[in-house]
């Protein structure tokens, strides 16, 4: 197998699988709405603004029983309570303390505008995305998240030389039950700890539960047309996730109706909603054994996904006080960091089933930019590495290359003389390629062993929140973005051209093909000018390197082959 057919081979693996996932973007299966059955026997006590009732329920004084429906933005207008700290701004709606906005002040939508943070959490009905927490309680009252709560203050702003803000909610109820829903948070973490305290001032004992849950729609597909292959949010997975009993799951909107996850029981996991480069996340207590839950419905003609964990019931004697916490997390998918707040937390960035392959070659990835503080430079280097770990593999095809163009003149005179008798010449081949110990399949196995690699690879690059708007030198001052000058396609052409010179041609190979093979180089260079610079970078150095690597191969095997002949 020649070096330009090895190179075709993985190309053609890499563009066919972006194009079946930007065509399942675009034309795959589509949501369908499901209905939520009532559950015979419910009782409710909570306070809401509308009258409604789309929390959760509590059936008896030890089990919630779950049975919301996702909400519109309904909530009557008042003052957000605005917080911000070094890497958050965030907006919470005294209408159950929600979480309504989230922007990432770190993470510019556009690199030239830092001013336009990229906004998760939106209440918007476009980009609809909210994290919520309320209580349910089989007696006694209880405050869901459309229950009303007064605020103390509707601005927090993280001071010079302080390290958290805490920011609390309270309600009261007639009863003598009272919440103060409090959100706690700490210089340069997206991890926020939320609380809600209950006090029993009642004569008789209050038994409840906390739910927390993310609630979103599906949001609109990026604009890219017949490119959006090179796109990866056009095709990435956006959808719920959770991890449970070590191991980590995730449900795509469009498979909601088929979901299992109803009252599961899990301790020491988490539950989250998933998007390009960025998630929410609600991560309970460790030892905590809660139920998880998903759900998908219709409301205001938009379909909305959740997601919930609801905490064990907890029981407050009367004159007494308890809490319940949690974390949420709401940020980038920083995997050196996501590890040490939970276990399975960094699976959020999905490698898919290349995972066991690709985080090692995240980690390297992140250890090279700590020794060169450059993404570009970082990538050059791991293909550096690999390169060195796959020489012996690549040595051996590139010896069996040469040895067959060192044969290609007698090669060609098996074809005149056999002409059209395909089974005389591929015989006629076989002995020849046995007599001169010629491998003629040793181009394979490289391959073969380089796919999952450059798979896996490419998913790191296009997965990594790290290399986004990351700049490399000169003209290049995004990674994960197309070249602008289109130099990096170019040299990636010129490559694939010297390589294509360099290999020897079947001898089996037809005009037309022939014709074909010489225009490759021009067809990639056009494929890859669109590509993120991040990736093009990646093959056009491991294309310059293999040719490098090929060209001295050849040169030893024809030196060694005109040895003997001078003696």
């Amino acid at each position: 197998m020649s070096s330009t057919r090895s190179f075709l081979l993985l190309a053609l693996f890499a563009i066919g699988y972006l194009l079946y996932s930007a065509w399942e973007q675009d034309y795959g299966a589509k949501p369908v709405a499901s209905e939520t059955a009532p559950v015979a026997g419910k009782t409710t006590s909570s306070t809401t603004t509308d009258g409604g009732n789309d929390a959760p329920n509590a059936a008896s004084a030890a089990t919630a029983a779950s049975t919301l429906t996702p909400d519109a933005p309904s909530a009557p207008s008042v003052p957000l309570v605005e917080v911000q700290t070094d890497v958050l701004r965030v907006a919470i709606s005294p209408v159950g303390g929600s979480l309504v906005r989230a922007d990432l002040l770190d993470y510019p939508i556009d690199p030239k505008d830092k001013t336009k943070p990229v906004r998760l959490l939106d209440d918007g009905n476009a980009q609809y995305f909210v994290a919520q927490t309320g209580l349910v309680s089989s007696g006694g009252a209880a405050p869901s998240h459309k229950t009303l709560f007064n605020a103390e203050k509707t601005n927090y702003e993280l001071a010079a030389g302080a390290d958290k803000i805490e920011v609390p909610l309270t309600w009261t109820d007639a009863s003598g039950i009272s919440v103060r829903k409090v959100y706690i948070f700490t210089r340069g973490s997206y991890l926020i700890e939320t609380r809600e305290e209950v006090a029993n001032a009642s004569a008789v004992p209050w038994t409840g539960n906390e739910y927390r849950q993310l609630q979103r729609i599906a949001p609109p597909k990026p604009a890219g047309g017949m490119f959006s292959m090179y796109n990866p949010e056009a095709y990435a997975f956006v959808g719920a996730a959770w991890y449970a009993q070590g191991k980590f799951n995730k449900l795509a909107f469009a498979k909601y109706t088929d979901s299992t996850l109803k009252n599961t029981d899990v301790t020491g996991g988490w539950v989250a909603m998933l998007q390009h480069y960025f998630f929410a996340a609600f991560i309970p207590v460790a030892n905590e054994a809660d139920q998880y839950s998903t759900l998908a419905a219709n409301a205001d003609g938009a379909e909305r996904y959740l997601i919930r964990a609801m905490s064990p019931a907890q029981t407050i004697a009367p004159n007494a006080s308890a809490t319940f916490a949690t974390h949420l997390y709401v940020g980038p998918k920083l995997q050196s960091n996501l590890a040490n707040i939970a276990p399975g937390l960094e699976l959020t960035a999905d490698y898919g089933i290349l995972t066991f392959i690709a985080q090692p070659m995240h980690w390297v990835l992140v250890q090279l930019h700590k020794l060169t503080g450059n993404w570009g430079v970082a990538i050059i280097l791991l293909v550096l590495l690999i390169k060195l770990v796959m020489y012996k593999p690549s040595e051996a095809q590139y010896r069996s290359m040469a040895k067959m163009k060192q044969f290609q003149p007698r090669l060609e005179a098996l074809k005149e003389r056999y002409g059209d008798d395909k089974q005389k010449l591929n015989a006629a081949m076989m002995e020849l390629y046995k007599k001169e110990k010629i491998n003629p399949l040793g181009g394979c196995l490289p391959v073969l062993i380089q796919m999952p690699i450059f798979f896996a690879l490419l998913w790191v690059l296009q997965e990594s929140v790290e290399l986004r708007q990351a700049p490399f030198f000169g003209w290049i001052q995004n990674l994960s973005a197309p070249d602008p000058l289109f130099i990096l396609p170019i040299l990636n052409g010129v490559a694939m051209l010297a390589t294509q010179m360099l290999s020897p041609a079947s001898p089996g190979m037809d005009p037309m093909q022939q014709r074909m093979m010489k225009f490759m180089p021009l067809i990639f260079a056009v494929m890859f000018a669109f590509a993120p610079a991040g990736l093009t970078l990646y093959w056009t150095v491991n294309g310059w390197l293999s040719l490098v690597q090929q060209w001295v191969i050849t040169k030893r095997v024809g030196a060694a082959a005109a040895t003997p002949a001078k003696a």
